[in-house]
């Protein structure tokens, strides 16, 4: 393969990366909390090794994928035990291996023990450990400030924190980050109880997009297969002259 073959292949992959990380917003668009992600694509140059050749040949490359950061739409459900944020934060969850993990998805439901669960059946963890709901209570009111009471009292504070390097998290499935760096508390986080955070996914803007990108992918198609004809013929002429 000669060099616009190698330009044409990267470009193939580039587009390939493009179409999945597309393909994946579009699949979590009703998934609560979820951040649509956009790729990054760079440039690799290499030199033409004739001294007499000018200028040089560019590779694409997928760099990184970096996350939407724009707040989901906040929708109203009516049951307690929904809450969301506005503005920064995420809650903090304890993983089945004891291992914090941290979520914009705020759709929480009851164990059988009373435990405040995420929806994968994490602990919910607040600020003296996993939250906890007796039997007694039975009025559960989410404040502002993340904390949870009943009418019997203080049950305990959503843990809400932020990261100095929020591009820097792992996601983890559709909805869980993990981190490398220490979490900060939020110094006044907002929490609005009985509703949900949706995705930050617009689905006709992605429709839009995988359709631009599904036509590029298309173009470099067509390039590549005109290029392997203009191969096969140059093959074809020579070995018609060597016969």
């Amino acid at each position: 393969m000669d060099t616009p073959g190698y330009v044409i292949l990267s470009r193939l992959g580039s587009q390939l990366r493009a179409t999945q990380v597309l393909a994946n917003n579009l699949a979590n668009a009703d998934t609560p909390g979820f951040r649509a992600q956009r790729p990054v694509f760079g440039s690799v140059l290499q030199r033409q090794p004739d001294p007499a050749l000018q200028g040089s040949t560019a590779y694409s490359i997928d760099r990184a994928t970096w996350r939407d950061s724009a707040p989901g739409t906040l929708s109203a459900t009516g049951n307690p035990l929904d809450v969301s944020l506005r503005g920064e934060g995420f809650f903090v969850v304890e993983t089945p291996g004891g291992e914090e993990r941290y979520t914009r998805a705020g759709r929480f439901a009851l164990s059988a023990e009373g435990r405040l669960l995420d929806l994968d059946g994490n602990a919910v963890l607040g600020a003296g450990g996993p939250l906890v709901v007796g039997p007694a209570d039975t009025r559960i009111e989410v404040q502002g400030d993340g904390t949870v009471r009943s009418e019997n009292g203080v049950l305990g504070q959503l843990r809400v924190v932020r990261f100095d390097a929020p591009q820097k998290l792992r996601a983890e499935g559709d909805r869980l980050f993990a981190a490398d760096e220490t979490p900060q508390p939020v110094a006044r986080p907002e929490v609005v109880q009985g509703t949900i955070e949706g995705s930050n996914v617009h689905p006709v803007l992605e429709m839009v997009r995988m359709t631009e990108e599904l036509r590029e992918f298309q173009n470099a198609v067509t390039f590549a297969d005109r290029e392997g004809e203009r191969l096969q013929t140059a093959v074809d002429r020579i070995l018609r002259r060597r016969s």
